[in-house]
């Protein structure tokens, strides 16, 4: 007997959205619901932390060396910081900018629909942000102001430079060289 024959509609015809964009998003939404739910946010921000650290330096070494340069200059980061959000299907923008730090807008997620409740996700930002800035200018400290996993239209990213005061008051994680 042909199983073939059986099926009026071949099963990979059937309307079904899942490829692998779609069904690695919500393997990455599901690890990070399981652990909020088991571990708590806190935890579950810090295992995802470790993982976007992984990657941070991974695509820094990838930025530095397409651009030939052992160290990215401020104006370099900025752009870079961009640059791969673009690549991932983020729209993150500029704000202001200024010696001390650089507000970046966001109007898409990556993770899109599948980061909804999910902030532990924005994690990924944080320490991609952050370790690619420490590692190029020695200091930064990123402050999720707004984020669409919370329920905002958007996303407001806040990473600073230098340690000054208003860094200091910002609530954010820290991210230092080497």
């Amino acid at each position: 007997m042909n199983l073939s024959q059986d099926f009026q509609n071949p099963i990979s015809e059937l309307n079904i959205t899942l490829e692998r964009d779609v069904f690695l998003r919500t393997l990455i939404r599901e690890l990070s619901g399981t652990l909020q739910e088991v571990v708590g946010l806190e935890e579950a921000e810090g295992f995802i932390s470790v993982v976007g650290q992984a990657i941070g330096e991974e695509i820094n070494t990838s930025y530095k060396s397409a651009l030939k340069v052992s160290k990215l200059s401020k104006e370099q980061v900025a752009q870079v910081l961009l640059d791969l959000k673009r690549r991932i299907q983020g729209n993150f923008y500029i704000i202001e900018e200024d010696d001390e730090k650089i507000v970046f807008g966001n109007r898409v997620c990556p993770f899109g629909e599948k980061v909804i409740d999910r902030p532990s996700m924005c994690m990924m930002t944080s320490n991609v942000f952050g370790s690619i800035t420490a590692d190029n200018l020695g200091y930064a400290k990123v402050e999720l102001q707004e984020t669409i996993a919370t329920g905002s239209e958007g996303c407001r990213v806040v990473v600073y430079f230098k340690l000054t005061e208003d860094a200091e008051e910002a609530e954010g994680r820290e991210y230092f060289e080497g």
